[in-house]
C-alpha cells in the first residue's frame, strides 16, 4: 500500500498543502519547528485516530480556524480508498469514499503505518505502558477486532475500578455485581491475553533475526510476556480467562483497599533480553536503540504478513540517530518496496538515498511545504 496524495488544511502550522507523493520515498527538509513532524503526525492520526504527540484534538487544529481536515488517497493491491478526517472542537467526521464512517474506530486497519521516531526509545526504556501500547497498536492495525476488544476491555476497567473506589471502606458490599464486572473483564481479558501471546510467537522471531542483523550476529534478542496472572503461551483462552477469575478472587481484599484492578492484561510487560541481560535495566544506551530499531523492523516485517502488504514508514528525524550500521541495514530494507516519508534537518544524513533517482524531496518551512 502507499499513499498517492495527501491533502492538509488548517492543520497545526500548514494552512493548505496538497502532495502527490512517491510510491517509495519522500523526503522533508527543514529546521525544527517548521512543519515536518505535523505531516508524519497527519498520517499517524488517519491510521490510528490519534496524534502520537498530545490527546487533545483540539492542539491539531491551527490557531485561530474552526476545524482542521486531513484527506488522503490510498492505494492498496486489490483496491484504492479516499479517506477524510475532519476535526471540528471536539467533534471528528471521518469519511471513506465520501461515505460516513458510524465509528471512528472502524478506520483503524484500513492504512496502516509504523512510525520510527527517538522518542521510540521509551518502549525499550520507559514504563510498561509503552511496550504494551507498541503491542497493542501493532496488533490493532491488522486486526481491527483486537481495536475494538481493547476499547470495551478498558471501558469495563474503568467501570470496575468505580465500583471498587465506591466499596471502599464498606462493610456491605455487593459482592454479587462485583461478579458481573468480573465475568465480563475477564472474558475481553482473556482474548487479549490470547491473542497477545499468538503475535509475539511472531513478532519475537522476526525480533531475533533483526537483532542479529544489526548486531552482525553478535546479540541474541529475546522477548518475554511477563503476565501478571502468570500464564503462559500454553495456555487457551478459557484457561486464562479461570485464572484471571481466581486472581481477581485471590486479590479482592487488596483492591478494596487500594480501590482499583491488580491485575490483567492492563498491568502486563513485555521482558526484552540480549544475551539473557535484561535490556531495560543493563542494556547501554547503543544497544536499547539498536532493540527499538530491531522490533520496528520486526514490525514491518509481520504487517507484510498479516496483510499482504507493507505498511507505510514513517521516519521522523532517526538517521541522525542512527550509526552507519544501522542506517545502512534500514535503507537495504527499506530499498524501493516500502514508501517512507523520512524528516531531516540535514540532507547530508541522507546523502545514499538522494542518489537514487526514485525519490521527491520537499523543502519545509514555516507550514509550507514545495517540492524541489
Amino acid at each position: 500500500m502507499y499513499i498517492k496524495k495527501i491533502l492538509l488544511k488548517n492543520y497545526r502550522n500548514i494552512d493548505n498543502t496538497y502532495l502527490d507523493l512517491n510510491p517509495n520515498l519522500n523526503i522533508f527538509i527543514g529546521n525544527n519547528g517548521q512543519g515536518k513532524t505535523n505531516l508524519l503526525e497527519a498520517v499517524y492520526l488517519i491510521a490510528t485516530t490519534e496524534s502520537h504527540r498530545t490527546n487533545r484534538d483540539s492542539e491539531l487544529i491551527q490557531w485561530d480556524e474552526d476545524s482542521a481536515l486531513v484527506q488522503l488517497k490510498l492505494i492498496k493491491t486489490d483496491y484504492d480508498l479516499t479517506i477524510s478526517y475532519k476535526i471540528e472542537g471536539r467533534d471528528k467526521k471521518i469519511k471513506i469514499n465520501k461515505n460516513p464512517l458510524e465509528k471512528i474506530s472502524d478506520l483503524v486497519g484500513n492504512l496502516n503505518v509504523i512510525l520510527f521516531s527517538p522518542e521510540d526509545l521509551k518502549i525499550v526504556k520507559g514504563s510498561p505502558s509503552n511496550r504494551r501500547k507498541f503491542l497493542d497498536l501493532e496488533i490493532s492495525q491488522v486486526n481491527p477486532y483486537y481495536y475494538h476488544l481493547l476499547k470495551e476491555y478498558n471501558h469495563i476497567l474503568k467501570q470496575r475500578n468505580n465500583l471498587l473506589k465506591k466499596m471502599y471502606n464498606k462493610k456491605n458490599r455487593d459482592l454479587n455485581l462485583l461478579e458481573v464486572w468480573d465475568d465480563k473483564l475477564t472474558d475481553k481479558g482473556s482474548k487479549i491475553i490470547y491473542k497477545r501471546f499468538q503475535v509475539l510467537n511472531k513478532l519475537k522471531i522476526l525480533a531475533r533475526l533483526a537483532q542479529r542483523k544489526l548486531t552482525s550476529g553478535n546479540e541474541n534478542l529475546n522477548i518475554k510476556y511477563d503476565s501478571t496472572l502468570k500464564v503462559s503461551k500454553k495456555n487457551e483462552k478459557e484457561e486464562i480467562k479461570n485464572i484471571f477469575l481466581n486472581t481477581l478472587k485471590k486479590e479482592r481484599e487488596k483492591e478494596f483497599e487500594r480501590g482499583y484492578t491488580l491485575s490483567g492484561p492492563h498491568r502486563d510487560d513485555l521482558l526484552l533480553k540480549i544475551n539473557e541481560i535484561n535490556v531495560r535495566k543493563y542494556g547501554s544506551q547503543g544497544q536499547q536503540r539498536t532493540v527499538a530499531l530491531a522490533l520496528k523492523l520486526a514490525e514491518l516485517e509481520f504487517m507484510k504478513s498479516e496483510s499482504g502488504e507493507y505498511p507505510v514508514l514513517l521516519l521522523d528525524d532517526v538517521f541522525s540517530e542512527l550509526d552507519k550500521n544501522r542506517r545502512n541495514t534500514l535503507l537495504s530494507i527499506i530499498n524501493e518496496r516500502i514508501q517512507t516519508l523520512i524528516t531531516t534537518t540535514d540532507s547530508k544524513d541522507i546523502n545514499k538515498l538522494l542518489k537514487k533517482n526514485n525519490n521527491n524531496i520537499y523543502n519545509v518551512k514555516d507550514g509550507v511545504i514545495e517540492k524541489r
